[in-house]
């Protein structure tokens, strides 16, 4: 028999690859912190001989979820400025507070609440665009979730930097010193066409081209973003970007609710990938993203929660579930973006989008343990005819009980193993009140 670390009995596997696969009775081997193998458990019982065995007879087992979009510090934000239009919400309030507060200790604390909600919730792996990165990248590794930390640029200057050289030095930086990193990578994270100047996008092209590096950053989010970009330029966004260089299979362009037909075709020759946060969006009325269209032109489209400022929590199931409802009435479709893509589109299309499709998003042999178990006996989940569609029209985070990364158990039922619950909410109260008192 050969020796493992793990194995994992789920009354369900779901790999995702191939598309709305359900296994039951399937388990997964884990050795030293990859999948060794998913097979019957009845025969896993007969092939491994595991340090560990864990039974989840009341489960599926699931690829960890894949936040594509975060602000993850803002999470010290949730609640602040609700109800608001995208810029006047910025301008009047998020702005101002971030110029009041954020440094690395912010940073800090913010981004330990928001991984500790998304391990929690079944996150494995999410990708951020903020200032001080740098604290961002030590809170992953030290929780252990796997990370893509945006080398943050933006025109304006700010705690972090005073202009945009030096953004884009402590960037390279940044990422020099994270490699080699087993969980935490880096992107560029230009934050917009509109707060950054053309001339860094194309030194942003030139470093990404370098690097192979993905280029991560908001676009064609408001209609008012899109007719600003005419009146001052004489191009919409994309175009521009397009002008550029930048529509690459290495671009990240996330929210993009304003495109035309010819737009969606020319992204789709491109290969770059979209990012779809459909609750953000919608609080902030920013518009409705073609996501089926988008899913039609062979787009890899992922999901993101945007920042728990704007949304106002960090969950990917709810992302899923509302990404598939809306989908249907843009569409006019009952049928468009069935359940099994709403799940690819939170794991492997958003690990895909990153550039880690080859480490995690499947249930793959090869690739790391990054795994979620998600309870589906109680009443909100029963009777059971399709594991897919209950996790996604019917479960919640809060069904979520066990989580591991690269074979690391980072959630033990219900409860956090790599972040100390009590300090990350003290600190979070802690920067409430700092906040509320300067408001």
């Amino acid at each position: 028999m050969e020796q493992v670390d793990t194995l994992i009995n789920g009354r369900w596997v779901i790999p995702v690859e191939p598309d709305d696969s359900v296994l039951p009775r399937y388990s997964v081997a884990v050795r030293d912190g990859r999948i060794a193998a998913v097979l019957p458990t009845d025969r896993a019982a007969q092939t491994f001989r595991a340090e560990q065995v864990i039974e989840l007879d009341r489960h599926a087992v699931i690829p960890g979820l894949v936040n594509s979009h975060t602000h993850a510090a803002m999470s010290l934000m949730r609640g602040l400025a609700d109800d608001l239009p995208l810029m006047r919400w910025l301008t009047e309030h998020i702005w101002p507070a971030e110029q009041t507060h954020v440094g690395a200790d912010f940073v800090h604390a913010g981004t330990a609440l928001a991984v500790a909600e998304m391990l929690l919730g079944g996150t494995t792996c999410f990708s951020d665009m903020y200032f001080f990165p740098e604290a961002a990248a030590r809170v992953a590794r030290s929780a252990g979730i796997r990370a893509v930390v945006g080398m943050i640029m933006i025109d304006f200057p700010s705690a972090y930097a005073q202009g945009p050289e030096e953004y884009l030095d402590k960037g390279l930086a940044l990422h020099d010193s994270l490699k080699h990193d087993p969980l935490v990578a880096t992107a560029f994270a230009p934050h917009a066409p509109y707060t950054v100047s053309g001339p860094f996008l194309e030194r942003v092209r030139t470093y990404a081209d370098e690097l192979d590096l993905p280029v991560h950053i908001h676009l064609h989010e408001t209609a008012q973003e899109v007719r600003d970009s005419v009146e001052q330029t004489g191009r919409r966004p994309l175009a521009r970007l397009d002008h550029m260089g930048l529509l690459s299979p290495n671009l990240i362009a996330v929210h993009m609710t304003q495109l035309e037909d010819d737009e969606i075709e020319r992204f789709a020759a491109a290969g770059g990938n979209i990012v779809h946060c459909p609750e953000s969006n919608l609080k902030l009325a920013s518009g409705f993203c073609r996501a089926q269209d988008l899913l039609d032109a062979g787009i890899n489209l992922a999901l993101g929660t945007d920042g728990a400022a704007s949304n106002n929590d960090l969950d990917m199931f709810g992302e899923m579930r509302t990404a598939a409802l809306l989908a249907k009435g843009v569409a006019g479709d009952a049928a468009a973006l069935p359940a099994y893509t709403a799940l690819r589109m939170a794991t492997l299309n958003g690990a895909r989008a990153l550039g880690l499709a080859d480490v995690t998003g499947s249930l793959t042999p090869g690739k790391y343990a990054d795994l979620v178990a998600v309870d589906l006996a109680g009443a909100g989940s029963q009777p059971l005819y399709n594991p897919i569609s209950q996790l996604v029209y019917a479960a919640g985070r809060s069904q979520v009980s066990d989580v591991w990364v690269a074979g690391r158990q980072v959630v033990r039922q219900h409860a956090l193993t790599t972040l100390n619950s009590d300090e990350v909410l003290n600190a979070a109260a802690e920067w409430h009140d700092k906040i509320l008192a300067s408001q």
